[in-house]
């Protein structure tokens, strides 16, 4: 028996109307892994390099993926844009993902996700760690994404339960709605108002975010929990 919101078929991968955007900064070790387990069930993986020091771009074409670079580093928002605009203009993209580069997002989660948007007919569907007990980001980042989620939801007229994760799956019509502006963390703010505004039919969906010890080493559940607060306050 399957939990509410999931689908009852989970395909082992997707079609060629999928293509995952991945926005890239400085993951020179890590990108390679989850580019090669993206491409075991996605045909099409684009990383936009967001003028990373370290190696990130020759890493990730080295496992297979397209890769478009950004000269210097733009921000987050600034390379969800530019994916958007460069899978829409790819013959048959249906559904676009948005995962991050860090491996804290699962593959299962990416295509449980698109499966859904075609079982329910669905434009949009957000990522929530929030949904069951599986993720643990521990207290304060609790508390800091928990109030990103009462202030986005206060802005867009949604009601998420967990509005900053970057895994997302937008149908064509809803991404070519999108002109995000903000460029660092207040981008997620303004995806979820610029996808609300379409009218589209949306859902969350429940998924797992796994924070391992590269990504508590580097600092990017707290550094991350306040570039959160800081953009919520002065955007």
């Amino acid at each position: 028996m399957t939990r509410p919101g999931i689908p009852e078929r989970i395909p082992e991968t997707s079609s060629d109307d999928t293509w995952v955007i991945i926005p890239l900064y400085n993951e020179a070790t890590v990108i390679g892994g989850v580019i090669e387990e993206l491409l075991g069930s996605f045909s099409h993986v684009v990383c936009i390099d967001d003028g990373s020091t370290d190696g990130s771009a020759d890493a990730a074409r080295a496992s297979g993926a397209r890769v478009l670079q950004h000269p210097v580093n733009l921000g987050q928002g600034a390379a969800l844009q530019t994916g958007f605009e460069y899978v829409l203009q790819q013959g048959g993209a249906r559904f676009i993902v948005t995962f991050d580069a860090d491996g804290q997002h699962r593959v299962i989660d990416a295509l449980a996700m698109v499966e859904l948007a075609r079982e329910r007919d669905l434009a949009i569907v957000f990522g929530s760690r929030f949904l069951d007990a599986r993720t643990n980001p521990g207290i304060a980042k609790r508390i800091i994404l928990k109030t990103a989620v009462w202030v986005t939801n206060m802005t867009t007229g949604l009601k998420l339960t967990d509005a900053h994760n970057g895994l997302r799956v937008v149908r064509r019509d809803a991404a070519s709605q999108i002109n995000l502006q903000q460029d660092r963390m207040a981008h997620a703010t303004e995806i979820v108002l610029q996808l609300g505004r379409t009218r589209l039919p949306w859902q969350e969906f429940p998924v797992e975010l796994l924070y391992t010890d590269y990504s508590r080493a580097k600092g990017q559940s707290v550094l991350n929990a306040i570039n959160i607060l800081v953009d919520l306050v002065v955007r």
